[in-house]
């Protein structure tokens, strides 16, 4: 990795741990917060997940419109360090731990890898 690539790495993890923390407290069901990220295709290749409890949890989060105040914090705490990546829409997915133990025995590096 790259000085550069370590700088955005830290940045990209600072703000979103901003993320997380302020989700945890006003996002009901919500867990974690990752990402994914290919540096040679910076910010093209950056994936975040928003990882919730429950499906039942993600679909009451989406039906308020969480999903959408999660990408505008995602937005705002990026901004707040010059990363600029664009359109978050198709950046931003959204899963549970529920779908992860049914269908990648809760093994979350091979769930992410569908996020990627």
């Amino acid at each position: 990795m790259r000085k550069s690539d370590k700088k955005i790495e830290n940045s990209l993890r600072e703000s979103l741990t901003h993320v997380c923390e302020l989700a945890l407290e006003h996002v009901e069901g919500f867990e974690w917060i990752t990402h994914l990220v290919n540096y040679d295709k910076f910010p093209q290749s950056l994936r975040i997940v928003c990882v919730f409890n429950t499906d039942a949890e993600l679909s009451a989060a989406i039906t308020n419109k969480q999903d959408e105040y999660l990408i505008g914090l995602i937005e705002q705490e990026l901004a707040k360090v010059a990363i600029k990546v664009g359109d978050l829409t198709n950046k931003v997915s959204f899963d549970t731990e529920e779908k992860c133990s049914s269908q990648a025995e809760g093994k979350w590096e091979l769930r992410l890898k569908r996020h990627g």
